[in-house]
């Protein structure tokens, strides 16, 4: 069994032992063997090359100890919740992330991305500067929290959304504390959190003078008579089915299994769907990859081969509200083998538990009869979709029209970040070439998230060019670290959506309240460039009339022009195109979606 950390491969060695990852043999000195050292040489370590950050009088000095380490970029961030949600995109690039605030005014304001991360299974090392040690057990008051002589507050606000926490009050357990936390966020692909007392970083201390420290990680392994059992009902359950299929979930991250998912896709020639948050997650090429099952809202053709399938594999699923289209999926639990990280359940019965995902995928490969029947017949029902009615000269852009577009601009060398809205219906549909990346947060939902994911993805993937694509309500959420791009020197593309609201909540529920203030929003984006950076924005140059008030409208001939100059003559700027689009122009999708999800959220209370 086989994992990836950042850049450093953690595998596991023969006979079952340890693996470990490699640490430096350059000698410490005893001045430069502090607690701040040895947390940022742990970071890079693990394939963290850039912490976000907001100072805070309680992280200073960890701060200044952080910048000293070669290898380690310090990216200042406007606020916590941004650093929070650009260590969660950095997470999706590199494997794992990290973000330093200051105590609980700054981690409480950091916990909502934290929250997030832990709902994604994201291994985020969330660092906070504490209170001075000598004031733990006083009694007293201090700045930054409620009032209290508790300084609990904030662990305890922690412990539900992270897999371990560390109060580092201390010297002598700091680097136990310290590198339990780390191995165990990598361990769980979990967020954890990490308090440092704000006296402690620059202070020497005999134990971070060990280097190189074993730092090892225990692998873990299948039972393999469990293992054996699954496989071989699970082989029979597939084999009698006429025709089966596969979806992908989104636990495929968490259980390092796509690589094995496709395996067995090669060996059964069953045919591949994905539900929505796992896009992105098993190449699109595939020759039998048949789109995007999600009920109602499926891609075309896809929902009709699922559930009328006999037999369905499902690895890695979330089955939520959002997920199932207000619990609408056409779906029988006895046809469906249902595969978590760890455990195996087949129809009704039985469930293997201590079965890694991966190790089941790769065996169960071995034993499943070539099958393309379920293919064959999509193959046969599919119709190509069409393109959307051609534009009328100086006609109002449509959504429809702007995604065809985007869709042309995709290539190996780019990757999209979806932000919770209409953009996840819309992004749904594109087709991702070969090594093209993708990302969004559908268990979450949190709206502004993409700001943030979009500076941490694109400051890891520096081989990619990112094109996010954001909704105006989400973007007035997080707005302000467009400008950390700009100093980062990023080259995104950002779609900016304008269509005057929350869109997803209008067809969900709609009310007076989904109407926001409407921005110049290419006026906030060349303010907040003001000449210094690279930074290039596209806005409409003529006056129509565009729901409720006349204003400038971005047409197709406009947007053309735009593309190529932000692909071309700007490819090395943040690029920012604001396309305002009529208040009603929405996916097919989202107004299915809403109204199926509307009604689950309208259900009357049962009997009591």
């Amino acid at each position: 069994m086989d994992t990836k950390v950042g850049s450093l491969d953690i595998g596991c060695p023969p006979h079952g032992g340890v693996s470990s990852v490699q640490t430096s043999t350059v000698p410490i000195s005893f001045s430069e063997a502090t607690l701040g050292r040895h947390l940022a040489r742990r970071l890079v370590q693990i394939g963290v090359s850039d912490v976000f950050s907001v100072p805070g009088d309680f992280n200073l000095t960890l701060l200044d100890h952080l910048i000293a380490e070669p290898g380690l970029n310090l990216v200042g961030c406007c606020n916590e919740l941004n650093a929070g949600y650009a260590a969660d995109g950095y997470a999706r690039s590199r494997g794992v992330g990290a973000c330093v605030v200051t105590f609980t005014v700054g981690g409480l304001s950091v916990i909502n991305a934290i929250a997030g991360a832990y709902s994604e299974n994201l291994p985020v090392i969330c660092i906070v500067g504490g209170p001075n040690s000598n004031d733990y057990g006083t009694n007293r008051i201090l700045h930054h929290t409620i009032g209290l002589p508790d300084f609990s507050q904030e662990i305890r606000c922690f412990q539900t959304v992270t897999c371990f926490q560390a109060v580092v009050n201390n010297l002598e357990d700091a680097h136990e504390l310290i590198d339990t936390a780390v191995s165990t966020a990598l361990k769980e692909s979990k967020p954890v959190y990490i308090s440092i007392s704000c006296n402690l970083p620059a202070i020497p201390h005999p134990t971070f003078t060990r280097d190189p420290v074993p730092f090892s990680l225990s692998p873990k392994l299948s039972n393999h008579m469990g293992l054996e059992a699954a496989i071989e009902a699970a082989a029979e359950f597939l084999n009698k089915a006429v025709k089966p299929v596969m979806v992908a979930g989104p636990k495929l991250r968490v259980a390092k299994a796509s690589n094995a998912f496709v395996e067995l896709a090669d060996s059964c020639g069953y045919p591949v769907a994905v539900m929505p948050s796992a896009k992105g997650m098993i190449p699109e090429h595939h020759p039998h990859f048949i789109g995007t099952y999600w009920g109602a809202v499926s891609t075309a053709f896809c929902a009709e081969i699922v559930e009328s399938s006999d037999a369905y594999l499902f690895a890695g699923p979330i089955f939520n509200d959002y997920s199932s289209v207000g619990y609408s999926l056409l779906l029988k639990k006895d046809k469906a083998i249902i595969l978590q990280p760890d455990r195996v359940i087949i129809g009704n019965g039985p469930t293997f538990g201590c079965v890694l995902m991966k190790d089941f995928l790769l065996g169960l490969s071995k034993r499943l009869k070539k099958n393309t029947t379920a293919y064959e017949n999509y193959h046969r029902i599919y119709v190509p979709e069409g393109h959307p009615l051609k534009s009328a000269p100086k006609e109002a852009l449509r959504v429809n029209v702007l995604f065809q577009h985007i869709q042309n601009m995709l290539s190996g060398d780019t990757a999209v970040i979806a932000e919770t809205g209409d953009s996840w219906f819309n992004c749904q549909k594109l087709k991702l070439p070969k090594g093209c990346g993708y990302e969004f947060q559908m268990q979450y939902g949190s709206i502004g998230w993409s700001v943030g994911a979009t500076l941490g993805y694109a400051q890891a993937a520096t081989d990619k060019r990112v094109i996010a694509c954001i909704g105006d309500g989400s973007f007035q959420v997080t707005a302000q670290d467009i400008s950390t791009m700009i100093r980062c020197g990023q080259n995104t593309i950002i779609f900016l959506i304008n269509n005057g609201g929350y869109t997803i909540e209008v067809e969900i529920h709609d009310g007076p309240y989904n109407v926001i203030k409407n921005w110049n929003y290419t006026g906030l984006v060349d303010a907040i460039h003001n000449g210094e950076g690279k930074c290039w924005t596209s806005k409409v140059s003529y006056w129509a009339w565009c729901w409720l008030v006349l204003q400038m409208v971005l047409c197709e001939e406009e947007l053309v022009v735009a593309i190529e100059k932000a692909m071309g003559e700007k490819k090395d700027c943040l690029c920012f195109i604001e396309v305002v689009v009529h208040k009603d122009d929405t996916s097919k999708e989202l107004l299915e979606w809403g109204s199926r999800v509307s009604a689950a959220n309208s259900r009357l209370p049962n009997p009591q």
